[in-house]
């Protein structure tokens, strides 16, 4: 199975999007929360699939001025100027994604590289902790050329433990994300995973795009329960890869145009508890992403 070291994560993620633009304060009342209710879900944006330019102070006003409440940013920036940035355009910040992860991968046969990749997990430990995230995402580790499926659970796992005095300090959850990694690719394997690590500072950042090809997100919602801590919006459509005979190609829809039955999504994540964030990882127009996501939130309203 192809692994993300052999190809840019974010290529398959510059796709076209629904129109329209909404500011947050205008969006329709029914994607509000009533008086005296829980808020609505916030409608986030990752980091890395920003296609606005300029500095981050820029990047951030021009997400706020889309409509967003939130974004999850990428570990290892400078945090002084992510921090300015954050405070004078008044975005939330609700995870950090690790900058690392993938070439130093926890799972890796040699243990430089695993003490390398423990020490850029901490980092964006640190990092969620300046910005006041509560959860950071983490890929766990890669199957390929020595590195066994069973071989990344051992390693990934032992890895991780290291870390959880550091989360529980901080007050900090780690995020373990299903992705294309040749790695936990059924539910019932990812509740196994947490279940082995066993610490309540280690959860699942749940990715409803990647699992299309392996499962039904609702079903994957329903094992984790609230051991989801973050989701990932982004959109797959079987029909498309098949038509083209490549698997990537699924990914080029946008949302609400793929396999993702988002009514059925968001029914499951309120059965769970579920009260943070919906984080887009879709490229495209900021204003056209973010009345999709309000498209989206209505569903479930």
């Amino acid at each position: 199975m192809q692994t993300e070291s052999s190809f840019n994560r974010r290529d398959f993620l510059k796709t076209a999007t629904l129109g329209a633009t909404a500011l947050a304060a205008l969006a329709p009342a029914s994607l509000r929360a009533a008086d005296g209710a829980k808020p609505a879900l916030k409608k986030a944006i990752m980091w890395g699939t920003i296609e606005a330019k300029g500095s981050v102070l820029e990047k951030m006003k021009a997400v706020k001025a889309a409509g967003f409440d939130a974004v999850e940013m990428m570990s290892h920036m400078n945090q002084t100027e992510v921090l300015k940035a954050r405070d004078e355009v008044g975005l939330d910040i609700v995870s950090v994604c690790g900058e690392k992860h993938w070439d130093k991968p926890l799972s890796s046969p040699d243990a430089a590289v695993r003490a390398a990749g423990l020490e850029a997990l901490k980092q964006t430990l640190r990092d969620a902790k300046a910005y006041g995230a509560t959860s950071i995402l983490l890929v766990p580790g890669t199957v390929g050329p020595g590195s066994s499926y069973d071989d990344c659970w051992s390693r990934s796992i032992a890895e991780i433990r290291k870390a959880i005095p550091l989360a529980e300090e901080l007050g900090v959850k780690m995020s373990c994300e299903n992705v294309w990694n040749g790695f936990i690719e059924k539910q019932d394997q990812a509740a196994a995973y947490l279940e082995a690590i066993n610490s309540p500072w280690v959860g699942w950042h749940f990715d409803c795009g990647n699992i299309i090809r392996f499962g039904d997100p609702i079903v994957w919602i329903k094992t984790l329960g609230r051991r989801i801590n973050r989701v990932h919006v982004k959109e797959y459509s079987l029909d498309r890869s098949m038509r083209a005979g490549d698997v990537w190609k699924g990914f080029n829809v946008a949302l609400l145009e793929g396999a993702n039955n988002w009514a059925g999504i968001l029914k499951a994540l309120k059965e769970t508890g579920y009260t943070s964030a919906l984080i887009t990882e879709q490229g495209g127009s900021l204003s056209q992403l973010n009345a999709a996501l309000d498209k989206i939130l209505a569903l479930g309203a």
